[in-house]
C-alpha cells in the first residue's frame, strides 16, 4: 500500500491538534461553570455535539490547505516560502481562536452566555468597557497566557509539519487522488455537520436538556458567527420608558416600575375552576381569513372548520404581527413580536433565552409535533430551550412517509400525534404545526380517492383570493386533515377534556374583494388576518366574538380558560377577561410587515400604519362588520394618540425580545 500523501498526513495532524485544543477548553469550561444542579449524566452528549461544532470550525481551517496546497508554488513540502506563509496563516488562525476562547470565557463568566456578536457593542463605550475590564479581570496574567497559548500553538504546527515531513512522499497515482477526495469528503461533511436537509445549527444544541449542557456544546466562533446579522438587534431604553406607563397599563403590569422596567403580571386561576384540561394547540400553514370559508367566500373552502367555529368560541377579527411561519411560532410561544428587521428571531442565538405560559402548565406533558424538521429557522433553539421536558416529534419520528420537502402530510401527522395524545395518561398540552397549505402544494396520492381535487376557471379563483388550482385545492385539502384529525379525536377519551386551538401563523396577501373593507387588499391587512378558535363543545360555550385580537393573546386566554396560574412577561392579555371588562373595545393588535416596512396597530374600527419611507401615520378602516360612511372610509393622516400607541407596541417588542428571560429557579 502506497504511503499517506505528507499533506493529508499534516491536515489530519493539524485536525487532531485543534480538536483536541477544543476540546480541552470545553472540559475547562465544563469545571469552571456547571452549576451543581446539572446531574453528569448529559455531559457527554454535550461533549460529542461540542465534538461536531468543533468539527465544523476545524474543517473549514483545514479546507483551504486540502484545496490549495497541491498547487506547486503553494505546496508547504516543495515551496519554502509557502511552507512559511501557511505557518504565519495557521499561528494567526490559533491567535484568532485563543482570543475568541479568552474573550468567551470572560463573557459567560460576567453574562451567563455564550460569546455572540452583541459583544461589539462595547466598542460603542470602548473607554468604559476597556475600564470595566481592567477593574474587573487580571488582563496583563490573561494577556500573557494567551501570547503562552499561541506560541505553544504556532509550535505545535512547525512539529507537526516536521514529523509529516520524515515520511515517504506518495507517488502521484489514483491513491493519492483517492486520498485527497476521501479527506475533502470528510471535510465537506464536517463543515455541513449532518447528511441530511439541513445543515447543523446552533440551536441543535438546545435538543439537550439544560441550558448549561446547550452552552457547554456550542463552539464560540460558530456562535459569534451565527449572531453577526443580529449585531444591530437592540432596543431604545429612553423610549421603553418614555412609553412605559402607556404599555403597563393596557397590559395590567402587576408593580408598575420605570426604573426596572418589568412587564411581569401574574394570572391567578379562579376559584372552584373545572379541572384543568388538555391542550391542542394547532398553528396553521398559511390560514388565510379572507381565503375561508367563515367571513362568506363563495368557493366554500373550509366547510368542516366552518362548522367548528359555529361550535366554539371564534374570534373572527384576529391578527397575526408579522408575515412568515417562524415569526408566527415565536409570537405564539412567547407572546412577544417579532421585531427582528433581518433575520427571525428564531435565529438569534443572544435571544433563545424565553419565558414560556406553555412552562405554567405544571404536571403536563409537553408535546410538539412537525412534519418536517424543526432546524428550519432554528425553530428548535426556541422550542428545546424553553419548554421544560419538550417531546419533539419531527421528521424521521413518524411512520407515515415524506410527501414533498415539509416532511409528512398534514393528515398524517394529525393521525399519528392522535395517535400518541389517545395514550398518554397525564395531562398534555400539544402544540402542532402544519405545512401542507404551502408551495409545493403536494396533495398524496394516498387521499385523492376521498378527497377530489376541483378546478374552478382561473378568473374565478382569482376573484376569491386563490392564484392557482394547486393553491385552492391544498386549501382544502387543509380542511380535510382537520376533519380527519377531529373525526379521530372524537374516537379518543382524551376528546371531551381537551381545548382544541387553531390559528394561522400568518395569512397570504391578495384580493379580498368586496368581502372586506378595501385597507385589507390595499394596505395587505389579508397577510395578518387569520381565524383563531377555541373549541371544546363539553368545556367551552359557541360563541362568536370580533372584538380586536392578536397571536399573542393566545396563550394568556389559553391559560384562563384552562384555569391554569401563569406568569406573563410578554404582550399578550386574557381576551376573555378583557371581553368581561370592556367588551374588547380596548385591545389592539400589533402588525410589523417587514417587506414594506411599516408598523402599525388596529385599534377599534381602524387600522394606523406608518411606512418607513414617508414617516406620516396613515388610518384606514378596518372594520368589516358594518360599512363605513364616506367620512369614515376615507383615509386620512393618523392623529398624534395614533403614532404614539405604533411606537409604544414596537419600543416594547424590541426591549422584551431581550427581557423575557425564564425563571432560573434551578436548571
Amino acid at each position: 500500500m502506497s504511503p499517506v500523501p505528507r499533506l493529508i498526513r499534516w491536515i489530519v495532524l493539524l485536525a487532531a491538534l485543534f480538536l483536541g485544543a477544543m476540546t480541552a477548553l470545553r472540559l475547562a469550561a465544563f469545571f469552571a461553570f456547571r452549576p451543581g444542579a446539572t446531574p453528569l449524566s448529559g455531559v457527554g452528549d454535550a461533549f460529542l455535539l461540542g465534538l461536531r461544532f468543533d468539527g465544523r470550525v476545524v474543517a473549514a481551517i483545514v479546507f483551504p490547505l486540502l484545496l490549495l496546497g497541491p498547487i506547486r508554488w503553494l505546496d508547504p513540502f516543495r515551496s519554502v516560502g509557502a511552507r512559511r506563509i501557511w505557518f504565519v496563516v495557521l499561528t494567526a488562525v490559533s491567535a484568532a481562536l485563543v482570543v475568541f476562547y479568552v474573550s468567551d470565557f470572560l463573557h459567560f463568566r460576567y453574562l451567563n452566555q455564550r460569546l455572540n456578536a452583541s459583544v461589539l457593542g462595547f466598542a460603542a463605550d470602548a473607554r468604559i468597557s476597556a475600564g470595566m475590564a481592567w477593574q474587573s479581570y487580571p488582563l496583563v496574567r490573561i494577556a500573557l497566557g494567551s501570547i503562552a497559548g499561541i506560541a505553544l500553538m504556532g509550535w505545535t504546527i512547525v512539529a507537526a509539519h516536521r514529523r509529516a515531513s520524515s515520511a515517504l512522499e506518495s507517488p502521484r497515482s489514483l491513491r493519492r487522488f483517492a486520498w485527497f477526495f476521501g479527506v475533502g469528503l470528510v471535510c465537506t461533511v464536517a463543515i455541513y455537520g449532518r447528511v441530511g436537509q439541513y445543515p447543523l445549527r446552533w440551536s441543535d444544541a438546545f435538543s439537550l436538556r439544560y441550558d448549561f449542557s446547550a452552552n457547554l456544546a456550542l463552539n464560540p466562533l460558530q456562535s459569534f458567527m451565527s449572531s453577526l446579522d443580529f449585531r444591530k438587534s437592540n432596543f431604545d431604553l429612553a423610549k421603553v420608558r418614555t412609553h412605559y406607563p402607556q404599555m403597563a397599563a393596557y397590559l395590567g403590569v402587576d408593580s408598575p416600575d420605570t426604573q426596572t422596567l418589568s412587564f411581569r403580571r401574574v394570572g391567578i386561576p379562579s376559584s372552584g375552576g373545572r379541572p384543568s384540561p388538555n391542550v391542542v394547540m394547532v398553528i396553521c400553514e398559511s390560514f388565510s381569513a379572507y381565503k375561508s370559508s367563515m367571513w362568506g367566500n363563495s368557493l366554500d373552502t373550509t366547510p368542516f372548520f366552518k362548522e367548528m367555529c359555529a361550535q366554539g368560541l371564534f374570534f373572527d377579527n384576529c391578527y397575526t404581527p408579522h408575515f412568515g411561519t417562524a415569526r408566527g411560532v415565536w409570537a405564539t410561544i412567547t407572546g412577544i413580536p417579532d421585531v427582528e428587521p433581518v433575520e427571525t428571531a428564531s435565529r438569534n442565538p443572544a435571544i433563545v433565552d424565553q419565558h414560556t405560559i406553555v412552562n405554567d402548565f405544571a404536571g403536563y406533558e409537553k408535546y410538539y409535533f412537525l412534519g418536517g424538521s424543526s432546524s428550519w429557522a432554528n425553530i428548535r433553539g426556541l422550542l428545546s430551550a424553553n419548554i421544560k421536558g419538550l417531546k419533539l416529534f419531527e421528521e424521521g419520528s413518524f411512520r407515515a412517509p415524506r410527501v414533498d420537502v415539509w416532511g409528512v402530510s398534514d393528515k398524517n401527522l394529525f393521525l399519528e400525534a392522535n395517535d400518541i395524545l389517545k395514550n398518554e395518561r397525564k395531562p398534555f398540552f400539544a402544540i402542532i404545526q402544519t405545512a401542507g397549505n404551502h408551495r409545493p402544494y403536494t396533495i398524496p396520492k394516498e387521499d385523492l380517492g376521498e378527497f377530489s381535487n376541483v378546478h374552478p376557471a382561473a378568473d374565478t379563483l382569482r376573484e376569491h383570493g386563490f392564484e392557482s388550482v394547486e393553491e385552492f385545492n391544498a386549501f382544502r385539502y387543509t380542511d380535510f386533515s382537520f376533519r380527519k384529525f377531529i373525526e379521530a379525536a372524537r374516537a379518543s377519551a382524551y376528546f371531551e377534556n381537551t381545548l382544541f386551538v387553531f390559528v394561522g401563523d400568518h395569512g397570504i396577501g391578495g384580493n379580498a374583494g368586496a368581502m372586506f373593507p378595501p385597507a385589507w387588499t390595499e394596505n395587505r391587512l389579508t397577510a395578518f388576518h387569520v381565524p383563531l378558535l377555541f373549541y371544546a363543545p363539553k368545556l367551552v360555550a359557541p360563541r362568536r366574538i370580533s372584538s380586536v385580537a392578536s397571536m399573542v393573546d393566545i396563550l394568556p386566554t389559553v391559560a384562563g380558560l384552562a384555569n391554569v396560574a401563569y406568569r406573563n412577561g410578554g404582550l399578550g392579555r386574557d381576551l376573555l377577561k378583557q371581553d368581561a371588562r370592556d367588551g374588547g373595545k380596548s385591545n389592539v393588535a400589533f402588525i410589523i410587515d417587514h417587506n414594506d416596512k411599516s408598523v402599525g396597530v388596529v385599534a377599534g374600527q381602524h387600522y394606523s400604519l406608518r411606512r418607513a419611507s414617508s414617516g406620516v401615520v396613515q388610518r384606514v378602516w378596518a372594520d368589516f362588520s358594518r360599512a363605513p360612511s364616506a367620512l369614515e372610509a376615507r383615509a386620512a393622516d393618523g392623529d398624534a394618540s395614533s403614532g404614539d400607541l405604533i411606537d409604544a407596541f414596537f419600543e416594547t417588542s424590541r426591549y422584551l425580545l431581550f427581557n423575557n428571560r425564564k425563571a432560573r429557579k434551578h436548571e
